[in-house]
């Protein structure tokens, strides 16, 4: 089984600032069409992971916990 932490896989960027999610990525993420992406921008750089459905967010209430400095505590949960 290949090692997961040392794949790299590489797309482009359209003129219209559009990407193809490499098959790599797609697969990993589980993305299917018409799903979303979530990008979470840290100082140490982006993350980008398949966003959980619209309104089945548990945590959407909690708009106090909205900040970088949670996401980056909370980011391994």
């Amino acid at each position: 089984m290949p090692d997961r932490a040392s794949t790299t896989a590489y797309s482009k960027v359209s003129v219209k600032s559009q990407t193809v999610l490499p098959p790599e990525v797609r697969e990993r993420l589980s993305i299917r069409p018409g799903d979303r992406l979530r990008y979470r921008i840290t100082p140490d750089g982006i993350r980008i992971d398949k966003a959980p459905p619209e309104g089945e967010d548990p945590f959407v209430a909690f708009t106090e916990w909205a900040g970088p400095i949670d996401d980056e505590d909370y980011a391994d949960l």
